[in-house]
């Protein structure tokens, strides 16, 4: 078993690296502070073609697989930058995967070049205030008139909204109870932001405040036929396909953010000095640290098991749940050892750790809650009966 990755595979790593050493520690507390998105930062990833790493050649993309994406936004967050980092660049990422597995060639000459270049920025309207985790219960409504559709609803949760060219819109153009099953009658669409019919409200939250998070309300957004990806009421199975890569993404981000909290950590306590001695040389401050480093590269192989699996085209729903699950809990557990590493310093923002904490809570909660995740292994994999 061979358990390395490929020169290619490290060179990827290296050159994300390199590129983010230009926006450091300071630069990244200053968008914390200030809210701002890290336009600067988009840009200098957009030029250096790694908006599109996952991409089809063709359209602009580098053509390369999950494991390499998985391994540059784990870089990205490792870096410092953590989830404001990341959350700047996911959508151009693994965002478009519908479209480049489900749109048209024409779709695709339309959507993915501008995407992949920067030169767009699109968010990710799935999620609803009554409905949750439940995607079955989404309310928006999507009626056909003509050759358009007109769609009125609400979203939750929509991430780069206030500054978003496109929309990749999950809403119902079959009533529930007029489907087969409660997931069938969802249809997925790109289109156009249109603020005149989409009001867009930030939501103020604990962290990542560079990259905004919305509420939107939907007052007859006119969707064009031809903004439809896929087939009409097919919608939830396309995105089925990018849930278990999002999961891959999710944990390696996560466990980035822990081997960032755990450097400075390290750091601190070889340099922090008290009662004449390092405090690194007291085991009540190494065995945590040791703990932590064990349980992050745990958690790295499975999420880049992973990966793997997935790019090799075999079945990785367990492997990419359980990824997500024990590289969101290692990473939290990095970053609180971390700020309690540094003592009352850990909740100064000069010292970084209280940023990375309140950023790693994320990986935890979304884009599924960690007790789904066992219901998921305890039915799918232990074949126990289904609780909810």
């Amino acid at each position: 078993m061979d358990l390395s990755f490929t020169p290619e595979q490290e060179a990827i790593r290296d050159q994300v690296a390199r590129l983010c050493a230009r926006f450091g520690l300071d630069y990244w507390r200053a968008r914390d502070q200030d809210g701002h998105f890290p336009d600067e930062f988009v840009a200098a990833m957009a030029e250096g073609g790694w908006l599109g790493i996952a991409m089809p050649p063709e359209y602009g993309g580098a053509g390369l697989g999950i494991t390499e994406a998985a391994l540059m936004l784990q870089a990205i967050a490792e870096s410092g930058a953590a989830m404001s980092g990341v959350s700047a660049v996911h959508m151009n990422i693994f965002g478009p995967n519908p479209i480049a597995v489900f749109g048209t060639p024409h779709q695709k000459r339309r959507f993915l070049p501008p995407l992949i270049a920067g030169q767009e920025r699109a968010c990710f309207g799935v999620t609803e205030p009554d409905a949750g985790l439940d995607t079955s219960r989404i309310r928006t409504r999507a009626v056909r008139v003509g050759d358009r559709y007109v769609v009125h609803g609400r979203k939750i949760w929509t991430s780069t909204a206030q500054s978003a060219h496109k929309i990749l819109l999950l809403a119902r153009t079959t009533p529930a109870e007029e489907t087969a099953r409660p997931l069938d009658g969802l249809s997925l669409f790109y289109t156009d932001l249109d603020r005149s019919r989409v009001e867009v409200r930030e939501i103020a939250k604990m962290g990542r405040h560079a990259v905004d998070s919305n509420a939107l309300f939907i007052d007859g957004l006119e969707v064009p036929a031809a903004d439809r990806i896929g087939e009409e009421g097919q919608g939830f199975r396309y995105l089925l396909h990018g849930l278990n890569p999002e999961r891959i993404m999710i944990g390696a981000e996560a466990i980035g953010i822990g081997r960032a909290a755990l450097a400075r950590a390290t750091q601190y306590a070889k340099d922090r000095v008290v009662f004449g001695r390092p405090i690194g040389q007291n085991q009540g401050i190494q065995h945590p640290l040791a703990e932590s480093w064990m349980e992050l590269e745990a958690a790295n192989l499975m999420v880049f098991k992973a990966a793997t699996l997935y790019d090799a085209g075999r079945p990785c729903g367990a492997e990419a749940n359980a990824g997500k699950y024990l590289g969101a809990e290692a990473g939290f557990h990095a970053c609180t050892r971390a700020v309690m590493t540094h003592g009352g310093y850990g909740y100064a923002a000069e010292f970084h750790v209280e940023r990375f904490l309140r950023e790693v809570m994320i990986c935890r909660i979304a884009p599924v809650s960690p007790e789904l995740i066992k219901c998921y292994v305890a039915e799918r994999v232990l074949g126990l009966p289904k609780s909810y």
